[in-house]
């Protein structure tokens, strides 16, 4: 088959199966040669060739007819004393996948796995080698650093942790658990972790992935019988990180096996990184022994941005920017604007930022306040969701499991004042109401009364710190 044939087959391949499959499935293939009607791939691993034998050989066969060569059927060959190769990042599934147990029936939705490892391609050239060993659940992101990460108050300790694991050396975090909301920098941290032991330890075997990419790949060796190759996979690393592993609750085969991985990796004195959007013993239908393990090590909030954090990440985003569009001017004040009015999500914030740069260089106009608020406005409008008192006390009494009437009624006992107090609190923090409009809603107690409220659990916060925490979980399950 001639280069120019080959060249051809490969771009209708690409306009047939698209980017993502393309780099990740076809791409890969090193023609070798057809003999006797049997095409010969050379192929990383076994399981790629597995999958493309499954999913895309009657493809590749007519575009060998449309080609004018007579192949039947295709043959896959792991090469031989191959080099080491480097793993091909593509985009996450768009459809999860649904679990299938080992005895069970259910169906596997099919979608190309995140991250395979890759080799030469069609085209016969061999790939270069990798500086580390990496499989990820979505491409690394380079501006996703710790050189660009703004520390502040609310994620200074996830920062000071990371960065310790990633620096290498002997493991005494482990794992570290990385928790928080939406856009407050998880996965920013995963990936400055990740950047970083490729910097500093190069020869490290690191594989980072999303909890949902660990059960596809469960699920597949399920299927095709290779629980063997799956556990060396996941067991020979040096460094496991794990993004989202709330996805695993309430899968028990897979919450098994992630259970058997973990304590084996720990008994090596392997690293483990986790993420998830909630601390471990708050994942609904995960576990309590795999609950158990996640907190025997160092468990980490991202707490919500404050003011001081949101500005500050804004004036760095505001010096990108400035590379892109060097003559755009902002005019003082849009930034604290901007951190005050946008508080609950980082990448909302810097959505927005990177909208009115364009915005203003479409327009050719200075980013002052008239175009931020006509540029945003719909981002804007989306912030202003008011918080009621009357969804502070809701919220106060489900959380601490009290009747609402309690709340608000007269009875002093500490398990109804303390709510009360903290509901007070987040009413004065939360709304605009003043000190009387509080107390009225409180059974129609003075302002006296909600300002001891308030200024009582101010000096907890800084002693309590399961005060400190309620407050927050509260705050955070108010704002989202």
């Amino acid at each position: 088959m001639t280069e120019e044939k080959c060249g051809q087959l490969r771009t209708r391949l690409l306009k047939t199966v698209g980017q993502n499959n393309f780099t990740t499935w076809i791409e890969p293939l090193e023609f070798n040669s057809v003999d006797d009607g049997v095409a010969v791939f050379h192929v990383p691993t076994n399981f790629m060739g597995n999958y493309v034998s499954q999913n895309f050989a009657d493809l590749i066969l007519h575009e060998f007819s449309l080609s004018g060569v007579s192949v039947q059927r295709l043959a896959f060959r792991v090469a031989a004393n191959s080099p080491a190769r480097p793993v091909r990042q593509v985009e996450q599934p768009s459809e999860p996948f649904a679990e299938m147990h080992a005895g069970g029936g259910q169906n596997l939705d099919e979608a190309p796995a995140r991250s395979v490892a890759s080799g030469a391609s069609l085209s016969g050239k061999a790939a270069a080698a990798a500086p580390m060993e990496t499989l990820q659940a979505a491409p690394l992101d380079p501006r996703f650093t710790f050189d660009n990460f703004v520390v502040g108050k609310p994620n200074e300790l996830a920062h000071a942790a990371a960065r310790r694991v990633a620096e290498g050396g002997p493991v005494t975090f482990n794992p570290l658990v990385l928790y928080g909301g939406v856009g407050l920098g998880k996965t920013h941290l995963m990936h400055a972790i990740a950047w970083e032991i490729s910097a500093q330890n190069p020869g490290l075997n690191v594989l980072y992935l999303s909890a949902e990419q660990f059960m596809y790949r469960f699920v597949q060796a399920l299927r095709e019988r290779k629980m063997m190759d799956f556990k060396h996979l996941f067991r020979s690393v040096d460094v496991l990180m794990v993004d989202d592993v709330q996805f695993i609750a309430g899968k028990d085969s897979t919450q098994e096996e992630f259970f058997h991985t973990f304590n084996a990796l720990v008994d090596q004195n392997k690293q483990i990184i986790i993420s998830a959007d909630r601390a471990p013993g708050e994942i609904k239908d995960l576990e309590d022994r795999v609950k158990s393990r996640l907190q025997c090590g160092l468990v980490v909030d991202l707490h919500p941005t404050d003011y001081e954090l949101r500005l500050g990440i804004l004036q760095t985003k505001v010096q990108l920017q400035q590379k892109t569009y060097p003559d755009l001017q902002i005019a003082d004040g849009v930034l604290e604007f901007l951190a005050h009015r946008i508080s609950t999500n980082v990448r909302v914030l810097e959505g927005a930022l990177t909208r009115l740069f364009a915005f203003a260089s479409l327009v050719g106009r200075e980013i002052d306040m008239d175009l931020t608020q006509d540029c945003l406005a719909d981002v804007l409008r989306a912030s202003e969701r008011k918080i009621t008192v009357e969804e502070i006390q809701r919220k106060v009494s489900e959380y601490y499991n009290i009747r609402m009437s309690d709340i608000i009624g007269p009875k002093r006992l500490r398990s109804y004042a303390r709510p009360r107090q903290v509901a007070m609190y987040l009413c004065k923090k939360l709304t605009s109401r003043s000190l009387p409009e509080i107390g009225r809603r409180f059974g129609g107690r003075d302002h006296t009364t909600v300002m001891h409220g308030v200024r009582r659990i101010e000096e907890l916060k800084s002693t309590d710190g399961q005060i400190a925490e309620d407050v927050e979980m509260l705050r955070r399950s108010l704002e989202s």
